[in-house]
């Protein structure tokens, strides 16, 4: 059984998608959603769906027998960040080698790096005057942003758009392309993620 961490700082849209996605699935299941921010609404939706939650900070998450142990309880084998602002330390990428994935709302390399977040992302794509932004899904490593792609998808960025219809149009394509893009990699089928 491939179990999933979710990892999430705000509202969990992505979170809840993906947990729908795998509901009844015979070998994935959601097991556990982390989040650094004890008032984020991704912890209220995954208690609704009886999801068992973690909250952490900072130092917890540095601290490798802290997390390590709490993921030893489901067993953790799969992590999924889904909005999360924390950069990923060192040993938990080693500890899971391809097997930690993010979502960049984004075409990377465009457009990454540390600060580049949610509505940063969107008014810097505006701003720059590209023609098309989308997403990236891609393997997780020590910087931001910089692990090996998985998958893209884009959206044309039109002249009367505003950040905030990039955010919408990128966020249709997140919705419709990330669990989809999971379920492919833990059922170690990526040739067919189109």
């Amino acid at each position: 059984m491939e179990r999933i961490a979710i990892f999430a700082s705000g509202t969990g849209s992505n979170a809840k998608k993906i947990i729908e996605h795998l509901q009844g699935h015979p070998d994935i299941e959601v097991s556990l959603v982390v989040s650094n921010n004890k008032n984020a609404k991704v912890l209220d939706m995954a208690r609704s769906f009886n999801i068992q939650t973690l909250v952490i900070d900072k130092a917890q998450l540095k601290d490798n027998n802290y997390i390590l142990e709490k993921f030893s309880i489901f067993p953790i084998n799969f992590i999924v960040l889904a909005g999360f602002l924390l950069l990923v330390p060192r040993y938990l990428v080693g500890k899971f080698p391809k097997s930690i994935v993010n979502i960049h709302p984004a075409l990377l390399p465009q457009f990454g790096g540390k600060g580049m977040y949610g509505m940063n992302v969107h008014k810097a794509v505006k701003e720059s005057g590209v023609k098309e932004t989308g997403i990236t899904i891609h393997y997780v490593n020590e910087k931001y942003d910089e692990g090996s792609i998985i998958f893209q998808a884009s959206c044309p960025v039109l002249p009367d758009d505003t950040p905030e219809s990039i955010a919408k149009n990128v966020l249709k394509l997140e919705h419709e392309h990330f669990a989809k893009t999971i379920e492919r990699i833990l059922n170690k089928n990526l040739d067919s993620v189109k």
